[in-house]
């Protein structure tokens, strides 16, 4: 084949002759029946029977810059092989041929030059500048298989089950003309309840913190998020999208029945001995309903303040917000951040028999003995408003409310906290200094926040590098200006990565750490919220009282060798003024 600089970006005719697949005259003769019927060229020579149909996808491949390769004899190294999850590797048929872990770059070798979610998923989902080549799908195959086979053949073996079972194959088509016992007994087929325990068990023993089941036009995805992140699984046929949504129901209790109507319900399981939680949201799309398990480790989760990552100042400034005998204490962060582990923390260490707590939430999310917890019912009209005011005559010492998200909420907060009750709560905002904002736009009065709020702190979770496959490594340029650094700011810094092992599903990382920013209060700080000023003076008259801003904490991480450059980059913002 000639080289790819003489091909790429050349008309297909003239790729397709130079490849020495057709002749000048056979292009002719496709040229002078395009102009009198139209069609693409390379179509036409295909239709001709000048060239095959793999010749012309090699043709447009070359044309477009990709190189062809051979995957004979090749020598694949291990690290090479862990840069791709078996998982990507076998469902997305791409495999990896060289890998240079320093610069991120990957190149992966494909049998469709089309196949951009391939590249786009180890992009997102890894991190890797991705380069593609061409190669001849069977060799692909056939090395997936050798290369791959562990694992992947459990769920190959159901998803064939799966296509080719008599009662899920008469779903194929149906539309929304099923009946209820067609859906009831494709729920209990035994391939079906297999695919949701082999998905189930994966997730759990992978620590995944979420599982999506996805219904799409022409395909169904199956997916789970570990550490933060989401990772797609083989999917399975798009027919039993139903039979899935429908089984899960079955375990959840809710109305099978009900297709149109979003529902929430709770899995409860015991895997090895661990009693595992799993709520359920069921929501009706346009092609079926999207199913979502938050999976709610009890095992798993560790409601302990000094294990949640923080440094010794950080866990002392916590402590002492948690002892104060009234005011609000606020922790802010966008959802998945690590809120509700932080507060229940403090309730642990808080709830002995001397002290009465008492949580409102949207949903109970962990249950512990001692505290009294009240679920939120919007369809019963019991709203955070209303548990509050009643939890009030409960006589409490300690209150959390899950979230203050109206003013009604936050006017009760702060009555609680004037007659002498510490309150604990969440916000989404950015930052600490943001959430006097978010208060002031909620219609709470400058004076009353000043009179109530106590500390606030903001929090952020990154992955921590994988401790098994943990790697030295100096970043390039580029990386430490998205942290705006200079070379000359980090001599003597050592930086570290995760090369990707069997421990951490050849990831790099194992496991989340938290990143903390502390706002306290003094006098001045409170005649500026008075004087309303505005975030980013509140910002700086923070950083001057002492403040760790939550970029500095991810550097602070970064230069201890827990996680990497990307990984604050992603979590944190860059600090203004």
């Amino acid at each position: 084949m000639p080289p790819i600089s003489e091909l790429k970006a050349r008309p297909i005719g003239r790729v397709l002759v130079k490849m020495g697949r057709v002749t000048r005259e056979q292009v002719v003769e496709a040229l002078t029946f395009q102009k009198s019927k139209g069609g693409a060229l390379g179509r036409i020579l295909v239709d001709l029977g000048y060239v095959k149909e793999q010749d012309l996808n090699l043709a447009l491949a070359a044309q477009r810059g990709y190189e062809f390769v051979s995957l004979e004899n090749r020598n694949i190294s291990k690290e090479t092989l862990a840069a791709v999850p078996a998982q990507i590797a076998t469902t997305q048929k791409v495999f990896p041929i060289e890998f240079d872990p320093a610069a991120k770059k990957l190149v992966v070798a494909m049998a469709n030059h089309e196949n951009f979610r391939a590249l786009d998923d180890l992009r997102q989902l890894m991190g890797y500048q991705v380069e593609a080549v061409l190669a001849d799908a069977e060799a692909i195959d056939k090395i997936i298989a050798k290369h791959y086979k562990a694992g992947a053949d459990d769920i190959k073996n159901l998803m064939s089950d799966l296509a080719n079972d008599p009662d899920l194959k008469s779903l194929e088509n149906r539309g929304e003309s099923l009946d209820l016992e067609s859906i009831k007994g494709a729920a209990d087929s035994n391939p079906v309840k297999k695919l949701i325990n082999l998905v189930l068990l994966q997730a759990i023993k992978d620590k995944a913190s979420d599982i999506h089941f996805e219904p799409f036009e022409n395909e169904f995805k199956m997916r789970y998020r570990i550490d933060g992140v989401l990772y797609e699984m083989m999917p399975p046929p798009a027919h039993i999208a139903p039979a899935i949504s429908s089984r899960v129901k079955v375990m959840a209790n809710l109305d099978i029945a009900e297709h149109r109507m979003p529902q929430d319900g709770r899995i409860e399981l015991n895997v090895n001995n661990m009693p595992i939680d799993l709520r359920v949201a069921v929501l009706p799309t346009m092609f079926g309903e999207s199913v979502v398990m938050r999976v709610l480790d009890r095992g798993n989760v560790n409601l302990d303040l000094d294990k949640l990552g923080m440094r010794e100042e950080e866990l002392l400034a916590i402590r002492q917000l948690t002892k104060k005998p009234n005011g609000i204490v606020i922790v802010t962060g966008p959802t998945g951040s690590g809120k509700t582990t932080t507060l229940y923390s403090a309730l642990r260490e808080l709830n002995d028999p001397s002290t009465k707590l008492i949580t409102a939430e949207d949903p109970v999310e962990y249950d512990i003995d001692g505290i009294i917890q009240c679920q939120i019912e919007p369809k019963f009209e019991l709203t955070f408003g209303k548990i509050l005011r009643s939890m009030l005559r409960q006589d409490p010492d300690v209150i959390l409310v899950g979230e203050i998200r109206d003013k009604e909420t936050a006017e009760i907060a702060v009555q609680a906290s004037l007659t002498g009750h510490l309150v604990f709560s969440t916000l989404h905002t950015n930052d600490a200094p943001s959430a006097i904002a978010r208060m002031l736009d909620l219609g709470l009065e400058a004076f009353l926040i000043t009179a109530t709020l106590e500390g606030i702190v903001a929090q952020r979770l990154v992955r921590k590098i994988c401790a098994k496959c943990k790697t030295e490594y100096t970043p390039t340029e580029e990386q430490l200006m998205e942290l705006e650094l200079r070379t000359d700011d980090v001599v003597g810094q050592t930086f570290y990565y995760g090369k990707g092992c069997d421990n951490c599903n050849n990831t790099g990382y194992k496991g989340r750490m938290g990143l903390y920013e502390i706002m306290t209060f003094d006098d001045d700080l409170r005649d500026q919220i008075v004087a309303h000023a505005s975030t980013q003076v509140l910002r700086l008259e923070a950083k001057k009282r002492g403040m760790r801003t939550l970029r500095q904490s991810g550097l602070m991480a970064i230069f201890d060798g827990a996680t990497t450059i990307e990984e604050v980059v992603r979590e944190t913002l860059t600090e203004e003024g």
